[in-house]
């Protein structure tokens, strides 16, 4: 069996913060720390917590150093830490799932578009998507942009992988009829 090497364009920069390195720590910070925070924003949808998270991440990567092994980039491992973190932050503001009994009936389908032809202005997205519940948000942000599938999600939720896929379906549509609110598909 073949096994995978990565290759991390800034492992010269990990072993320096390994070897204690105060200035490396700095560079990792600086070469990472808005993308993460991105990350991080798209799961809690709170600015302030987006923030601590990515102290907090930053802070037990540094300390947790010693036990990248380099199986994968460092930006991968620092990310799957942003990602824990921030559904930890999530679920202290006590997320819940919604529940299949008390979901909106969604049985009339969306309509079909052709999403080649629809013209999508990013800030509105972007709004549909923190407007909706923590459930569906987690779920469609880690399907959806972040890329894991239903059974990651489902790993890192706790949930099944049944209710993954029916919160991401749920998402989909409730963030289609939030944009069609807001005129935005005609």
């Amino acid at each position: 069996m073949e096994t995978l090497e990565y290759t991390d364009v800034n492992a010269h920069v990990v072993a320096r913060c390994k070897e204690g390195d105060r200035k490396a720590q700095y560079e990792l910070y600086k070469l990472y720390s808005k993308s993460m925070f991105n990350v991080s924003m798209r799961i809690t949808n709170d600015y302030t917590e987006a923030e601590d998270v990515l102290q907090e991440a930053f802070l037990s990567a540094f300390r947790e150093l010693h036990t990248f092994k380099g199986d994968s980039t460092f930006g991968s491992w620092l990310k799957r830490i942003v990602i824990n973190k921030s559904i930890t932050k999530v679920r202290s503001r006590r997320l819940q799932v919604v529940p299949m009994e008390e979901h909106q009936d969604f049985a009339e389908e969306a309509p079909d578009y052709d999403h080649e032809e629809m013209e999508y202005k990013v800030e509105c997205i972007k709004k549909a998507i923190q407007s909706l519940p923590d459930g569906y948000r987690l779920v469609l942000t880690l399907y959806l942009l972040e890329g894991y599938d239903h059974g990651e999600i489902a790993e890192i939720l706790s949930i099944s992988e049944a209710t993954s896929k029916s919160q991401y379906s749920r998402a989909r549509k409730k963030l289609l009829c939030l944009m069609k609110e807001q005129s935005f598909l005609s």
